[in-house]
This record gives structure tokens, C-alpha cells and sequence, in this order.
């Protein structure tokens, strides 16, 4: 994973995105606008409209007046991720909807995408407010991605074992005829993924996704020992059995994870846009160029996702959910095309042309896919 993930979040504030254009939009989109909680992002600021408000249902409305990209985030104590967006560009602006909880918040702005970002204290009154009439579809479709992604987990463990094994083993082919087999369900997981905590950063970062002081560990270590190296040693061989350790404590966590209706249809979403402009350029998996099993399960999760919520999404907005079904049966006739049996090509045997294809595609299902949340926030 991309270091979009960049520390445990917690799902206190599900979001709606609902909506982004440029500064100079139609006088209907800043209607939409004016009575949000105003966000004013430049280069050496991070200016709120309001700094207490209610708790319940929030529109927050994001400005870049900036020349730099900028990122939003929103954090709870210890600077646990309640919300993040990215890539807010100079003189655009980007309105979410949202529920969020009584409680203490930062809100960071961070120009140019890095650092601790310019933070503003804000505090979240009432006892949870007013929320939206709960829809029982959407939470059996919650109920429903839980038992998904609880399969996935029991299905992984004893995959990533046997890869585990061989690598004590010091059986090197094994292993690497392993590799991408024992990610298959995590990538599946991934748009729910910051649900689980600590489990991301621990099995699924890659060498220049690094915070500050973090040691590397999981699957990206050991297929730079597979690939790279050609060799496996004894911190090899340890890191092996950590990462069955943290993937067993991944499949704990299921049954307890915040998982929201909103949080499954944005997390599809972001997924997909790591997946357009970064997976596609092949730095996930750089070593062993297995990327296209990534992305393969990367698709079903979303698609799971969206089928899940498509009762709802479908009954709102008839025209989406056909725009959808097109896109994902799009994406997935493209991928099996590069499918053999179990075994998908070798993505350094894709050309860039074809890379550029699996990018449009993707970018093609991102765009519609992003007006998911929206379709399902009960009013």
C-alpha cells in the first residue's frame, strides 16, 4: 500500500464527499457551500470558519487558496487519523459531508502534502446530536463486508503460514511462489483497511513509505529479500513469523472494527485512486512485479463494497449504480484478459501503453465510484 495509510485511524467521522471543482465554480456550487464550516487553506495557513460547533451532521468546506497541493486532515488525541483528504490542488475547493462525534479534534492543512501540517484546535460539542434515520439495508450491508472481511482474514492465515514456513526454511522459490498468494485477502480488505488499526503500516508499507523512526517490517521486507537480495536471513526469518503474528491480530480485530457505510464507499474509492496514480506506475510491488494479483483484489474489495450498497445507492440514483456495474465488469474483463490459470502476468512484462490502459480504466470506475457516499447517506 502507497503511504496514503500513514497511521492508524480511527472511524469517529464517516464522510460523504460530495463534491469538488475549481474555485472560480457555478454560483449553485457556492450555494452549496455557504452554510458549511469554511476551511481556508493557503500556504502558511489554516483558517476555520468556526472552531466549536455540534456534533451530528457537518458540511465542511475545503478551499486551497494556496500554489501548493494541500492535504486536510482532522485528528482525534494522539494524532489518530479521524479523516483525511489529499490532493486538494492550488484554487480548487472540495465539500464534505459528515457525522461527527462530541469530542477534541485537530484540524491539520498541510501544503505541499508533508510535514505535521498548520493545525487548529476545535471542539466538538453535544452528546452525539442529530444523526441521520438509520437505513436497514445499509446496516446489513455493513454486517454483511464484516463477514467478508472475516472470511478473507481466515482465508489468509493459512496461506501467509506456508509462506511463513518456507521462509524459515530458507526454501527461496517456495516462498516467492507463496508471495502473492498471502495478500490476496488483505488486498481485498483494503478499503476498510484503516479500520484496523496499526495492521496496515506493520505488514503492508514499503521501504519509502517509512514515518520518521519506523522500522520496516511485513510483506515488502521479504519480497526485497526474495527478489532483490536472493537471500533469506535470520531477521528474514523472524520478520516472517511477526507478520503472521500482526495478520493474526488483523483477523481479531474484524469482529470489533468501525465500519460504516460511508467508510466502505470512500475507502473503495481512495483505494482506487492509489491504485490509478500509484499502483499503476508498479512501486507496490517493485520487487516481484506481482502487482496485477494486487490489483485484481483490490477490484473485487471495492466491487464488494459497491454491491453491497448497491440496493440503496440504486433506489437513489438509478444512473450511477448502471454507470458502475459497466465500469467494474469494464476493469475486470481488462485484468483477466492478463489472468493464466491463478497467475497474472508479470507486471514488468507490461508495456507502458498498457499500463496507461489499466490507469484509464481505473480512473474511468474512480470517477462515478466517488459519488458512492453520497448515495447512501440517509437524509
Amino acid at each position: 500500500m502507497s503511504a496514503r495509510r500513514r497511521s492508524a485511524a480511527v472511524t469517529l467521522l464517516s464522510i460523504a464527499v460530495v463534491g469538488a471543482a475549481l474555485a472560480g465554480c457555478s454560483k449553485k456550487d457556492d450555494a452549496a457551500s455557504s452554510d458549511a464550516i469554511q476551511v481556508n487553506a493557503s500556504d502558511t495557513a489554516c483558517e476555520l470558519s468556526k472552531t466549536t460547533f455540534p456534533s451530528g451532521q457537518v458540511k465542511l468546506s475545503v478551499h486551497n487558496k494556496g500554489s501548493k497541493p494541500t492535504e486536510v486532515y482532522v485528528y482525534a488525541a494522539g494524532d489518530k487519523i479521524v479523516t483525511e483528504r489529499e490532493n486538494i490542488g492550488p484554487g480548487t475547493h472540495v465539500d464534505i459531508a459528515a457525522e461527527i462525534k462530541a469530542g477534541s479534534y485537530e484540524v491539520a492543512c498541510k501544503p505541499g502534502m508533508t510535514g505535521d501540517g498548520i493545525r487548529q484546535k476545535i471542539t466538538v460539542t453535544g452528546d452525539g446530536g442529530a444523526t441521520a434515520k438509520a437505513d436497514s439495508r445499509l446496516q446489513d450491508a455493513v454486517a454483511a463486508y464484516h463477514k467478508y472481511a472475516q472470511e478473507q482474514a481466515d482465508a489468509t492465515i493459512p496461506v501467509v503460514e506456508q509462506f511463513a514456513a518456507a521462509i524459515n526454511a530458507g526454501d527461496i522459490e517456495k516462498a516467492k511462489g507463496l508471495f502473492a498468494a498471502s495478500r490476496v485477502g488483505w488486498e481485498r480488505t483494503e478499503p476498510v483497511a484503516e479500520s484496523f488499526g496499526d495492521v496496515d503500516p506493520k505488514t503492508d508499507t514499503r521501504e519509502d513509505g517509512l514515518e520518521p523512526g519506523q522500522e520496516w517490517t511485513g510483506w515488502h521486507k521479504l519480497e526485497k529479500s526474495l527478489w532483490a537480495d536472493n537471500a533469506i536471513t535470520d531477521a528474514d526469518k523472524k520478520l516472517a513469523d511477526q507478520l503472521v503474528a500482526d495478520l493474526k491480530d488483523w483477523q481479531k480485530k474484524i469482529p470489533t472494527a468501525e465500519i460504516t457505510a460511508t467508510s466502505m464507499a470512500n475507502g473503495a474509492k481512495e483505494l482506487l485512486d492509489e491504485v490509478a496514480t500509484g499502483k499503476v506506475t508498479g512501486e507496490e510491488d517493485r520487487y516481484s512485479h506481482t502487482d496485477l494479483s494486487d490489483f485484481a483484489a483490490n477490484v473485487e474489495g471495492a466491487k464488494k463494497a459497491y454491491d453491497l450498497l448497491k440496493p440503496v445507492a440504486a433506489e437513489k440514483d438509478a444512473e450511477l449504480a448502471k454507470t458502475l456495474d459497466t465500469e467494474f465488469a469494464a476493469i475486470q474483463t481488462l485484468l483477466a484478459k492478463y489472468k493464466q490459470g491463478e497467475i497474472y502476468t508479470s507486471y514488468d512484462k507490461v508495456t507502458e501503453a498498457e499500463r496507461k490502459t489499466f490507469a484509464d480504466s481505473v480512473n474511468a470506475l474512480a470517477e462515478p465510484l466517488s459519488k458512492l457516499a453520497a448515495a447512501v447517506v440517509v437524509s
